[in-house]
């Protein structure tokens, strides 16, 4: 027999006696592969019907031990694993794909989704015995108690980088190919170009730069709380975003990602607001919305003072009986940056660059279904570039008659 095979025969059958007798296992013996794992000290073993499908997997199994795809199953349990890495994250021990740390505000979200969806039902078993069916069947149920998409993304996101890291320990990774819930379904809340306008002049004149920057350049909390004064360049027409702040741990960071470094382009209605806020400032350094050149604004409280004039201004709207203004948070205000480029039609790939997306992926999962999405669309974005080219008599003198 084959070194690493051992011959296994049923408790009934004669050779459990006598060795040299025929085997009469039903419907034969079984075949036992051993594999030595040099790294783990340990003995990888599976038990086939037959013999051919012993060797082969013996023969698989050795080959991925020695080129480092595969290694012993490690009894630390997922708990343990996690502790692990999320200290050494911490400390910056270990680092993301592309070789930047993790940012604090990321570590905490990935640890609230651990405790409370992810530990409580796998955080005892071994990071190495969990299978797809596993994560899947805890995807499942978090769908079936009325989860969003985004919430299930999120509580398998850290659980996707355990496991990566984890590559030498595991013999399989349970994180691929789950079905996740697709997540194009979800709708913001996005302000009108009229409604945007309104919403920004119901303002104090101290908020209308803030959240002019947030509807009109689309730019993320942490980066307006981070904005300074240099880096808003009026006679360039561009905002250049190069940090964020975490008001958590109370630092400036880089932004989400490297494609968030970027430059973001002031259109005419953003432009007057922003110029009249540099003036009031009366300096040309340090933070731009800050409480002070040094310290940012309070998100709360600029939510507070902007939710405070809107009912001010709907009180007046309610006696003159015209429609009530709607509420907005910065980060809508962001989709309804998104909404405003795509509707004067901004191609994916440019506003993937100004939203500072990692990829045009993200762009057009989050905002695909704001595109144009049928024929007549189409042709009336063609129409519009084509009068403003030609004229609006161009395309007209073909005659019904004319060829295609």
């Amino acid at each position: 027999m084959s070194t690493g095979i051992i011959v296994r025969h049923s408790r009934g059958c004669v050779t459990q006696t006598n060795r040299d007798a025929k085997c009469t296992c039903k419907p034969g013996p079984s075949y036992r592969a051993e594999v030595y794992d040099s790294r783990s000290k340990t003995k990888l073993r599976k038990t086939f019907n037959n013999l051919s499908e012993a060797k082969g997997w013996r023969h698989d199994t050795a080959s991925a031990l020695s080129k480092g795809t595969m290694s012993a199953p490690t009894k630390q349990t997922l708990r343990g694993a996690w502790e692990e890495f999320i200290e050494a994250a911490k400390a910056d021990l270990v680092r993301k794909v592309n070789g930047e740390p993790f940012k604090p505000s990321t570590l905490r979200g990935y640890e609230q989704t651990m405790d409370d969806h992810v530990l409580p039902e796998l955080g005892s078993e071994r990071l190495s015995a969990i299978r797809r069916r596993d994560l899947q069947r805890l995807v499942n149920e978090m769908l079936a108690n009325g989860k969003d998409a985004s919430t299930i993304r999120n509580t398998i996101a850290p659980v996707r980088v355990l496991y990566r890291q984890a590559v030498d320990d595991i013999p399989v990774n349970p994180t691929a190919r789950l079905q996740l819930p697709s997540s194009a379904g979800r709708r913001d809340r996005i302000a009108s170009p009229e409604e945007a306008a309104e919403l920004i002049d119901a303002l104090s004149k101290a908020d209308r730069a803030l959240w002019s920057t947030a509807m009109y350049a689309g730019l993320r909390r942490g980066e307006l709380l981070a904005l300074r004064l240099e880096d808003v360049d009026l006679p360039a027409g561009l905002i250049r975003v190069e940090r964020s702040y975490d008001p958590r741990a109370r630092q400036f960071v880089t932004p989400k990602s490297r494609a968030g470094t970027r430059a973001v382009p002031i259109p005419k209605v953003l432009r007057g607001h922003l110029s009249a806020h540099k003036l009031t400032l009366g300096r040309s350094e340090g933070l731009i919305f800050g409480a002070t050149a040094e310290r940012p604004f309070t998100g709360s409280n600029a939510s507070r003072r902007a939710e405070t004039a809107w009912k001010r201004a709907n009180k007046v709207r309610e006696r003159e009986e015209r429609p009530l203004l709607e509420p907005i948070g910065l980060h809508e205000c962001r989709h309804t940056f998104a909404s405003l480029m795509i509707a004067a039609g901004v191609n994916a790939k440019a506003l993937s660059t100004y939203m500072g997306h990692s990829s045009i992926t993200i762009t057009l999962d989050r905002y695909g279904h704001l595109f144009p999405g049928n024929e007549d669309q189409a042709a009336a974005l063609l129409d519009t570039y084509l009068e403003a080219e030609c004229g609006p008599s161009a395309g007209q003198s073909a005659g019904p008659q004319g060829n295609p």
